[in-house]
């Protein structure tokens, strides 16, 4: 949902060109503004992102903050495939930094962070979400991880939180099948907090705020570390779902996925398992023929 930028204390040193940035009534407001591509983010956005979280500290006045996308479409669709077509494993860190950069600076700020959902909140957009500590969408929202979809790996916060938030069996379907939920049915399964029409989203989002606004700044600080504590020990799985997924980008298959969504046409996967099949009969003939043994003691025709 738009906002128009006020600019204050802090967004007044600001020269944002993906994000708005706003500080209203003790509130931080973050809006990714690229609504012409659903508020997909990009490698500028993610810095943007997690500068201006990070700049909340400096003003210990700030109660909250709360991230939404520009327009009423989206909230975001996630990473923008004209960015991420140009990783390859050689400098997917740098983009893989940035994603868990902001998962941290989100989880590290010591006041709340709400994710104001309308519209799409899809992939990496959807990861954006549940990094942050609630979430309220409204009705015509939809979350849904689509990386099985574009050959892309949900592993930078959906494959462990969604379990924890969800469940297991869930969570596989959620992820395997890219299964979407709207906002009724994401509040049902225990995905967001709160589902609201649309013309009350920011209404209710506002009453969030000025709750917190009334709460003791320490206990929100302490309690939040304290409510992050078992989740920070998954930080070691993050590091290892961004190797995984800096093995993805560039890869034909990944490249597949997200060339066939730009063009509007449903991805050819299935050439990819059967090039993997004729390549297995051919390593599993080899061995029937002795070619995994030295010249010398390989049997004779």
């Amino acid at each position: 949902m738009a906002r128009k930028r006020t600019v204050t204390n802090i967004a007044d040193l600001k020269n944002y060109r993906d994000i708005l940035f706003e500080v209203k009534d003790q509130v931080a407001w973050i809006t990714i503004n690229r609504p012409r591509i659903l508020n997909a983010f990009r490698e500028q956005t993610l810095d943007e992102m997690i500068d201006a979280v990070k700049s909340t500290r400096e003003d210990p006045a700030i109660a909250c903050i709360v991230f939404t996308g520009a327009g009423d479409k989206s909230f975001s669709a996630g990473g923008d495939f004209y960015a991420m077509r140009r990783l390859t494993f050689q400098n997917a860190y740098m983009w893989n930094d940035r994603m868990l950069g902001l998962a941290m600076a989100i989880r590290g700020v010591p006041i709340p962070v709400i994710a104001m959902i309308n519209g799409w909140c899809m992939g990496g957009g959807h990861e954006l979400a549940l990094w942050c500590d609630l979430a309220i969408a409204s009705e015509n929202a939809v979350l849904g991880q689509t990386g099985a979809r574009v050959a892309a790996c949900p592993t930078v916060g959906a494959t462990q939180y969604i379990p924890r938030l969800i469940g297991e069996r869930l969570a596989r379907e959620m992820i395997f099948l890219a299964r979407r939920f709207s906002g009724k049915e994401a509040v049902e399964v225990g995905l967001i907090n709160k589902c609201v029409a649309q013309k009350d989203l920011l209404a209710e989002t506002l009453k969030w705020c000025e709750t917190i606004k009334g709460h003791s700044a320490q206990t929100l600080r302490m309690t939040k570390k304290s409510l992050n504590f078992e989740s920070d020990l998954l930080y070691a799985s993050w590091q290892h779902g961004m190797e995984l997924l800096a093995h993805v980008w560039g890869s034909e298959e990944s490249l597949e996925g997200m060339n066939a969504f730009l063009e509007g046409r449903k991805p050819d996967f299935q050439g990819f398992r059967l090039r993997s099949k004729r390549e297995m009969e051919k390593y599993l003939e080899g061995n029937a023929r002795d070619m995994n043994a030295p010249p010398s003691m390989r049997r004779k025709k």
